[in-house]
C-alpha cells in the first residue's frame, strides 16, 4: 500500500468511528418511540449501525495488515508497485497514465490501477519501449510503454 492510501483509509476509519455515537444516539432516540417490532426508523438504524461497524473492522484489519511502500524511494526502469506508467494505444496512439497501487486503492477513474489487475500484470517487469499485448473488455489490446516515472 502507498502511505497515500494508507492515509486515505485512516482518514476513512477516523470519520466513521466519530459517527459512532451520533448513530447510537439515533437508535437511541429511535427505541424511544416505543415498539421496537414495528418500528422501522429503529431497525433501519440498527442496520446502518451493524455496516458501519462491520466497515470498521474491516478497514482496521486492512490497515494491519498493509506494508506501506513509498514509492518516491524507489527507483528503475522496470515497472514495479508504485511506478506511474505512460502507455501509448499502439493502434489510436492515444496516450494513458497509470500508477500500479495495492487493491485497496484502486481507482480506474483516478488512474490508478490494482497490481493484481490483467494490465498491471501484463506490464510488470516491462521496460519503457516495450509493448505489451492485453485482454480488454473490449477485446486485445496493445499498448507500447512510454514512460516509467516514480514520482
Amino acid at each position: 500500500m502507498t502511505p497515500e492510501g494508507h492515509a486515505a483509509l485512516t482518514t476513512e476509519l477516523a470519520a466513521l468511528k466519530a459517527e459512532r455515537p451520533k448513530v447510537s444516539a439515533a437508535i437511541g432516540t429511535a427505541a424511544a418511540e416505543g415498539d421496537l417490532k414495528e418500528n422501522a426508523e429503529y431497525h433501519a438504524q440498527r442496520e446502518k449501525q451493524g455496516l458501519m461497524e462491520a466497515k470498521i473492522r474491516d478497514i482496521e484489519d486492512k490497515l494491519a495488515r498493509a506494508e506501506v511502500i513509498d514509492p518516491s524511494q524507489l527507483s528503475g526502469d522496470k515497472v514495479k508497485f508504485g511506478a506511474r506508467v505512460t502507455l501509448e494505444d499502439v493502434d489510436s496512439g492515444k496516450k494513458v497514465e497509470y500508477r500500479v497501487v495495492g487493491p485497496v486503492e484502486a481507482q480506474m477513474q483516478k488512474g490508478n490501477i490494482s497490481v493484481e489487475s490483467p494490465l498491471a500484470r501484463a506490464l510488470v517487469n516491462r521496460r519503457q519501449g516495450d509493448e505489451v499485448t492485453v485482454n480488454v473488455p473490449g477485446g486485445e489490446r496493445t499498448y507500447l510503454i512510454a514512460k516509467v516515472s516514480w514520482s
